[in-house]
């Protein structure tokens, strides 16, 4: 598998399209039960999923890159979809079979059904009671619609790391993953290897505004496309991308066309003429540079989200 056909993780404009999603169409319903259909989904005992049965859906927000559903009386159900987990609006009591799927949450008057594609299940479903606890899963990156610049500034320079892997920290900044880190250094017109301690005053201005403005725009174009309601396809890999799985194709700006470098399962996408100033990243050297700046596999890092 290449990494530009590999499974990609769900970031801040897709978690909100779906958070609005669930809210609109099973907000208000009581959740008859849960049957899953893989025992490794569910990483809690107490309290039990017969806690929830009966209570009715106050609302989703989101922590990071998972999903929370609050039922009232500070009892939650985190969803962490990780690289390949799916949700998938069917009709009451929508049959579960097949490998790829993980779970059916049974509403009054419809299900969501959780599917996993791949052999792997990373896809995580916790129980929680209590605000304090729910808190405990939150890795407390900051979100950039609500930090402003000296915020922005001091935690993306805590330590000295590539861009890339800054803005992809979700102790650093919040639900921003592979694919649109290189949409906002395309944008931003910086370097994926760039290191923060050597950014100038008006490059971190570039960097924040894009990095707004990039996810702004995502989540208004996913909201475009959905389908009777609920996202038709999830992925990273979109033909309105600039350079994110792009290679080889000709950047929107200028033309050049778009090089990737592969490091471990992930693949960082780039401009060359708009942000590297024309010089091409060689493998070996970025490879080097991120084996102390970056984990070794994508299920490592969002492990950590």
């Amino acid at each position: 598998m290449t990494a530009t056909s590999a499974p990609t993780v769900p970031e801040f404009p897709h978690v909100t399209v779906y958070r609005e999603c669930l809210e609109a169409s099973f907000a208000g319903r009581a959740l008859e039960g849960v049957r899953l259909g893989s025992p490794f989904l569910l990483r809690s005992v107490d309290p039990p999923l017969d806690a929830f049965t009966g209570r009715r859906l106050v609302g989703v927000r989101t922590i990071g890159k998972r999903l929370v559903f609050d039922f009232g009386e500070e009892l939650f159900f985190v969803l962490h979809l990780m690289i390949a987990g799916r949700l998938h609006r069917k009709a009451p009591g929508a049959a579960i079979g097949g490998k790829a799927t993980l779970a059916s949450f049974d509403f009054a008057g419809g299900a969501l059904v959780l599917t996993e594609a791949g052999s792997k299940r990373r896809a995580s479903l916790t129980a929680v009671e209590g605000e304090a606890v729910l808190e405990e899963l939150d890795p407390r990156g900051l979100d950039v619609f609500e930090v402003d610049a000296e915020s922005f500034r001091e935690a993306m320079t805590r330590k000295n790391h590539t861009l890339k892997r800054a803005l992809t920290d979700p102790r650093i900044l919040s639900g921003i993953g592979n694919a649109f880190s290189d949409e906002i250094l395309h944008a931003a017109r910086l370097s994926p290897v760039q290191l923060t301690s050597n950014l100038k005053e008006e490059e971190w201005q570039r960097l924040r505004t894009s990095t707004r403005e990039v996810l702004e725009t995502w989540v208004e174009r996913l909201r475009s496309e959905l389908r009777d309601g609920w996202p038709a396809k999830v992925s990273a890999f979109h033909p309105a991308m600039a350079v994110h799985g792009r290679y080889r194709e000709p950047c929107p700006d200028c033309g050049s066309p778009v090089q990737r470098i592969v490091y471990a399962s992930r693949e960082t996408n780039y401009c060359p003429a708009c942000q590297t100033g024309g010089r091409l990243l060689a493998d070996r050297a970025l490879s080097r540079l991120l084996k102390s700046d970056w984990p070794r596999t994508l299920e490592e890092l969002e492990e950590r989200a």
